[in-house]
């Protein structure tokens, strides 16, 4: 498996509780902070339900 790396580019704040709780369990708490996960399934979906906040690429 790869890993992914994930970079937030926007602010969470007016974001739904929900989102913002997505975001701390990806790890991100500023803007551009970068995080590196496994590419998993999990990671994939918490990544799709905040991509207006943050990007992400694949790494090897």
């Amino acid at each position: 498996m790869g890993k992914i790396k994930v970079t937030q580019v926007k602010s969470a704040i007016k974001r739904t509780q929900n989102q913002k709780r997505t975001l701390e369990a990806l790890g991100l708490k500023k803007i551009g902070q970068v995080v590196e996960h496994e590419n998993t399934p999990n990671i994939l979906g918490m990544v799709n339900k905040v991509k207006h906040l943050v990007s992400a690429e694949e790494t090897k």
